[in-house]
């Protein structure tokens, strides 16, 4: 008896939409992260990309536990002397909660090319609309 082994071609994708409405911001990236990887699959294959689409909406009601919004930073640099860059949470979360929703998600995928393959399949709006109603996607709770 030989083990299955999963692979693109034997994939079959679907699409999956979390409300992050009210929901800690790093428990809705951790589902996110979870399907996106194909890890809630029975046929799940660590070194082949068999995850699925998600949509992630309500990011901008996503909330943060603690003291998370005036002490956590999002932090980049330009590569230049003087170059880093940080932006509180509070902030972040107040004009741009896609890109914190996204951070979150993207930490938590694997980084190397399976984890940026996987990236690409996240969709993620800060209101209740989304423009994936044609793909008909399963509602998570």
């Amino acid at each position: 008896m030989s083990t299955f082994m999963a692979n693109a071609q034997t994939i079959e994708r679907r699409w999956f939409v979390i409300d992050a409405a009210g929901q800690p911001l790093g428990k809705t990236a951790v589902k996110a992260a979870n399907i996106l990887r194909g890890k809630h699959r029975p046929e799940f294959t660590p070194h082949a990309d068999c995850g699925e689409f998600v949509i992630i909406v309500n990011a901008s009601k996503a909330i943060l536990t603690g003291k998370k919004l005036e002490q956590k930073f999002y932090r980049h640099h330009s590569g230049y002397i003087g170059g880093l860059k940080e932006e509180s949470y509070k902030h972040l979360m107040s004009t741009r909660p896609e890109l914190a929703m996204e951070l979150a998600v993207k930490g938590m995928l694997p980084h190397n090319t399976l984890g940026a393959k996987a990236f690409t399949r996240l969709h993620v709006y800060a209101g209740e609309n989304h423009n994936q109603a044609a793909q008909k996607p399963i509602a998570i709770d």
